[in-house]
């Protein structure tokens, strides 16, 4: 039964990482599956076999749900925009209470409010200006795979890291769309070279964050708060029109108590 909870949270988390503004880590956090993740990682060779079965339930679940969902998504992002958006602005802020809740320990200072403030102010500045970079990625030469090779790098730091999107980064490196494309369509030379990336990644930045969450767990968790309401107004895609207004709140109301419940149901 473990198993299957396992990588029925891998899809989740697998569809999370699709979606703009909305992080996988965070997901992994609101499922209560983060710490037990980032501390498989960071300590793989300490109980291979042990960290090796977690990290398939949840990697394999997590491909699944990227694979099966990314047409879905990108269907429903062109057909129903504003719905989906604000689905997904219910969804990251149903995960705001969990992370609010991890970030206040008995050591809470009041001037550790000013992680929240960084994280905030960085996303917005990061989505301020995004690089327009779709035809490097896709030029297939070697500058091209050197670029995805960084690229990727960059996503795995966001994946990892609770509170900033992959989805979100890939959107920022202007490499969203082309990324979704290469997946539904089986872009093997496109998505080798970023995937490389994003494993290099992962395993270069797992140990630090993991001592930033047992050293600092306040001001870790701020930070990440910030990053995730910074992320909500990038998302927000401004006032939808007639009924389409009463299926935005819907969406909104939707996506907020689903993380909400399950967030409460896994960490009670």
């Amino acid at each position: 039964m473990r198993y299957i909870k396992n990588f029925i949270k891998g899809v989740v988390v697998g569809i999370a990482t699709l979606v703009p503004g909305v992080s996988g880590g965070t997901m992994s956090v609101i499922l209560g599956i983060y710490d037990d993740l980032i501390h498989a990682i960071s300590s793989f060779f300490e109980d291979w076999k042990k960290h090796t079965i977690l990290l398939l339930e949840i990697g394999l679940g997590g491909l699944a749900g990227i694979l099966l969902f990314s047409p879905l998504l990108e269907k429903a992002l062109n057909s129903y925009p504003f719905v989906m958006k604000f689905f997904f602005m219910g969804v990251i802020c149903g995960g705001v209470p969990v992370l609010y809740k991890k970030s206040i320990t008995e050591k809470n200072d009041k001037r550790d409010l000013i992680f929240l403030i960084v994280g905030f102010i960085t996303v917005l500045l990061m989505s301020s200006n995004p690089s327009i970079t779709a035809t490097l990625a896709t030029d297939q030469g070697f500058v091209s795979m050197i670029f995805l090779f960084i690229a990727g790098i960059i996503i795995a730091i966001a994946l990892i890291l609770p509170g900033i999107s992959g989805s979100f980064m890939l959107l920022t490196l202007g490499l969203y769309s082309v990324t979704i494309n290469a997946i539904n369509t089986k872009n093997i030379p496109f998505l080798i070279p970023l995937g490389l990336g994003v494993m290099v990644g992962t395993l270069a930045t797992t140990k630090t964050i993991e001592k930033l969450l047992q050293k600092y767990p306040s001001k870790t968790y701020l930070l990440i708060l910030g990053f995730v309401l910074g992320s909500l107004l990038p998302v927000f895609p401004g006032v939808p029109k007639g009924l389409t207004i009463i299926w935005s709140v819907l969406a909104f109301i939707v996506g907020f108590l689903i993380i909400l419940i399950i967030g409460k149901k896994d960490h009670n």
